[in-house]
Formats: structure tokens, C-alpha cells, sequence
């Protein structure tokens, strides 16, 4: 049999802190989990034959080397140190990536881990304290894509954090799909209630809380708006105390060190792409080229349909990631199978760019209840740029394990053709897209709009600080809206008025 890369090991931790005294240094809470990754496995001693340590990217606490100082913590001496560049698709493309280092002889045993102590640190911050952990420092290696996810234009016009920018993507597919305002909000209150339902039941979820569509999507002091459509409870929530671990190996090694086989998930296919690096080079904003690549690829790997999955982890910052995501797999939010197992980032938590490990944790452990089922995960990236996705199953594929350059997708989706952009925009435009950015007191502070004149070229601009318009930007549909865009040399930035 050839020595498929198997999942034989997953540990999770989330602490709920109520008091400074309980917080956990980060470098602890990654210790813990990969202890009991390895307890998990049936054998401590795995940690000790490490030939590899992975660390995704902490944003919370930061160490000049976080896998070799993870690895001095669960006493291994690792061949391969790896610490991870800024992604949410982090997670799984290190599990593709260390699948292919174990198939071709190059890793024998491999630690993945992460880790976010927000909660600690806000709960420090509001109590004018420090934290009692090591001193951080600069990582001395981060491997990965370092380039920033945004443009020069796009952040002097505020699009520069999720918060602001998927709120883009939501209100272009709202006028995609030909939803109302109102009509909307509760098409997208529905599915994040089915994301709660989940969390409610989850053990390591932050919120484990049912909430209705109602409460989801209605705006109210405890779910003030955030970036219009999303009022707080449709965002993800990094502030939380998480950490996930997974180790990995070869079918024939698990074997060979006795791990039980009802532990074992096979990783069945992979695949991996980015969208357009910037959202102003972006095709359109209502779907996602990328992450289609990315999934057909992880299930023509596997040879399998999207019919032969059984459930599924679509990455879920906010909701209009989870419709990238269906809809890239011809499917919709009334999908019967679960479309998450942890309860997703605003539910269950948003651990940084770790939440994905969680999410392979928690299908490993479901498989392992049924392993004749087929579970597809996927992560991303930035603002929905980069993408990462894995088949996995309890039992083994039949045949080579072969995975495909990621190159071939990617020249596939640089080749759809992106529209010209005017950095100092005039004349007559429409609006593709916007948002409205308002202020923790309830205020509308920021007008965002992408848009294109009308030649096709496109813009990002501000609108008008006339709360009144802003106001009205949130009740009535403000996509295709004709106007007039103008750049002001002075602050080199670009004002579209109706």
C-alpha cells in the first residue's frame, strides 16, 4: 500500500477566561494541544520523533522563533522548522503542502499548530495591564506570501480591513441575486442562524449560543452595526483564547508506530489558488474564480464529486465568504448537509489566521465516527484572495496520491481579464458596490464605493460625509445608482456623489 498522508493526532483548547489569572500564554496553549494531539494519536512519544514543527501565524503575541520554541516545549528536535506567513487558508495549505512532503520521503512526522490569545490581551488592555508572558520579538523567518492585501487606493478610501471589504462582496450579491434590502438581511440572518445551531452544540465554541435569523440580522444596542449589511453578530470575532493542533504522518509509518487505525483521516485531494491579489482587480464581486479552482481541483483529485460529500467546512468569516463558497460548488444556502462543523468564525471563533485547524480537528474527529463518509474543507485568505481547500475521508484512496502544481489553477484564474481602474477617476459612474463604515456610537462615518464609469474603467471613491445619505445608503438599494465621480489632488482621494 502506498504511505498515504494521514491526520493521526488532533487537540483543541478554548479558554474562556474571566480573569487575567486564567489567561494562558500563547506558546502554552500551543504546548497543551499538541500534547494532546499526540495523547489523542495513543502515544506521547510521537512528539519526541518530530521531524517537522509548523506554527500558522500568531497575531495576538508574536515570537522570534514559535516553532522552535514549540518544539523545546514538547520535547522534540525537528529537522524542518516552519513558521507561517498572514492567511485564514494557512492551516490547509500546510496540511497539502506537508501531505506532499510525506509522500515523497521528506517528512516522516509533522506537527501543525496555532494559536490566538485576543481575549487576553483585550481583557489587559481594558484593565491597563500587561500581560506576565515572555517578551515577544520579530520572527526571524516567515514563510509565504508577505505582500500586503491591499492597494495604496483602496486604503486611502478605507477598504483596507475584512471588516469593511466583505461587506462589498454582500451587497454585490445581494443585487446579483435581485433580493431587496430588507429581504436580504433575513436571507442572510437565516444562514448564519444555521451557523449557530452548530456553535450551540460544540464544546470549544466561543459562543455556543442558538441565536434566530431575527437576532442575528436585526440591529440593536447589543448588535450595533459594523460595516453595513453586517451588524456585529454576522462578523467574525478574533478576541477569543484559542488553539488547535493536528499531527500528521504516512499510512505505512502510522502503522509501523502502532497508531490504532480508527484514528487515521486521509487527506483525499487538495488544491490551492488566489483570486486577483487586489478587490479592485477583481472580475466581479458577486463569485469567486479561485476558489472554484481550488475546490475542483481537491475533489477531481480525490475523484469525487460534490454529490459523494457528506459534509462540509466552508470558511466562514462572514457570510458572504460561505456564498463564494457554495456557489463556487453549485450549491446554495438551503444545502440539507452541514456546511460547518465547528459553528464558524463569529460563532465558534476566529482564531486568527488558525480557525481551519479547528475546523480539520473537528472533521478528523467526525470521521473517525463514521470513516466511511468524505468531508471537504476550505480555508482562505485576505479578502477572500487566497484559498486552500482538502477531501478528506476515514478510509483510504485507491490508487497514487498525486497532487497537482498549483501553478496550472493558478494561470487559469490570472487569465480572466480584469477591468481597467482609474486611480483619479471623473465623469459620469455607476456604482458596482459599497458599503457604509460606521462608528461604535451607531453613527454612519464612511461612505465606500466601488464603481465604474462609463466606459467600464473602475474606481473606488468615498461618498459625501452627509450621515443622512449614508443613512439612506442602508434602507435602499445603492448598487447601480448613477452619480458623478471627481478626484480631489489634494488628498488624493475620490468622492462620488448622486
Amino acid at each position: 500500500m502506498p504511505n498515504y498522508p494521514v491526520i493521526v493526532g488532533v487537540g483543541q483548547l478554548t479558554n474562556h477566561l474571566k480573569s487575567l489569572d486564567e489567561a494562558i500564554e500563547p506558546a502554552e496553549m500551543m504546548a497543551s494541544v499538541a500534547r494532546a494531539a499526540a495523547d489523542d494519536a495513543g502515544s506521547r512519544d510521537l512528539l519526541a520523533r518530530l521531524d517537522s514543527v509548523q506554527v500558522v501565524n500568531i497575531l495576538s503575541w508574536q515570537y522570534p522563533d514559535a516553532p522552535g520554541l514549540l518544539a523545546g516545549k514538547v520535547g522534540a528536535t525537528p529537522a524542518h522548522k516552519l513558521y507561517s506567513a498572514v492567511g485564514g487558508e494557512t492551516p490547509q495549505r500546510l496540511v497539502n503542502e506537508t501531505a506532499q512532503a510525506i509522500v515523497e520521503g521528506r517528512t516522516r512526522i509533522a506537527l501543525l499548530a496555532g494559536v490566538e490569545g485576543m481575549a487576553a490581551r483585550r481583557m489587559a488592555r481594558r484593565q491597563e495591564t500587561r500581560l506576565a508572558w515572555p517578551v515577544s520579538g520579530t520572527p526571524e523567518n516567515v514563510t509565504g506570501n508577505m505582500n500586503s492585501g491591499f492597494s495604496d487606493a483602496e486604503a486611502r478610501h478605507g477598504a483596507m480591513t475584512p471588516v469593511r471589504v466583505y461587506p462589498l462582496f454582500e451587497n454585490a450579491i445581494r443585487a446579483y441575486l435581485g433580493h431587496g434590502v430588507e429581504e436580504h438581511q433575513r436571507f442572510v440572518g437565516e444562514l448564519c442562524s444555521r451557523f449557530t445551531q452548530v456553535a450551540a452544540r460544540n464544546p470549544y465554541a466561543w459562543f455556543p449560543i442558538a441565536r434566530t435569523a431575527e437576532e442575528i440580522a436585526t440591529v440593536g444596542p447589543q448588535n450595533r452595526w459594523i460595516c453595513f449589511p453586517y451588524p456585529k453578530r454576522m462578523n467574525a470575532i478574533m478576541e477569543v483564547d484559542q488553539a488547535a493542533a493536528v499531527i500528521m504522518t504516512g499510512s505505512e509509518t502510522a502503522k509501523e508506530l502502532g497508531i490504532a487505525e480508527d484514528k487515521w483521516a486521509y487527506l483525499h485531494g487538495c488544491g490551492e489558488a488566489n483570486e486577483k491579489w487586489l478587490v479592485s482587480e477583481r472580475v466581479d464581486y458577486h463569485h469567486s474564480p479561485a476558489i472554484r479552482a481550488t475546490t475542483s481541483r481537491a475533489l477531481g483529485m480525490a475523484g469525487l464529486s460534490v454529490d459523494d460529500i457528506d459534509f462540509f467546512d466552508i470558511y466562514s468569516c462572514f457570510p458572504s465568504a460561505v456564498q463564494y463558497g457554495l456557489e463556487a460548488l453549485g450549491l446554495d444556502t438551503r444545502e440539507p448537509r452541514d456546511i460547518t462543523v465547528t459553528g464558524g468564525l463569529p460563532y465558534f471563533g476566529g482564531p486568527g489566521n488558525n480557525y481551519v485547524m479547528h475546523s480539520i480537528a473537528t472533521t478528523v474527529e467526525r470521521l473517525r465516527a463514521n470513516p466511511e463518509q468524505k468531508a471537504l474543507v476550505t480555508g482562505l485568505g485576505w479578502f477572500a484572495t487566497k484559498h486552500a481547500a482538502g477531501v478528506y475521508s476515514g478510509r483510504p484512496p485507491t490508487g497514487e496520491w498525486r497532487s497537482t502544481d498549483p501553478a496550472i489553477d493558478q494561470a487559469k484564474v490570472d487569465a480572466d481579464e480584469s477591468p481597467p481602474f482609474a486611480a483619479e477617476p471623473s465623469g459620469p459612474a455607476t456604482v458596482e458596490t459599497y458599503t457604509v463604515v460606521f462608528g461604535r456610537e451607531g453613527e454612519p462615518e464612511q461612505g465606500i464605493v466601488i464603481g465604474r464609469l462609463d466606459d467600464g474603467t473602475r474606481f473606488i471613491a468615498n461618498t459625501p460625509a452627509d450621515a443622512g445619505l449614508m443613512q439612506s445608503m442602508t434602507r435602499e438599494e445603492f448598487v447601480g445608482r448613477k452619480g458623478r465621480v471627481s478626484h480631489d489632488a489634494a488628498t488624493q482621494k475620490n468622492l462620488f456623489e448622486v
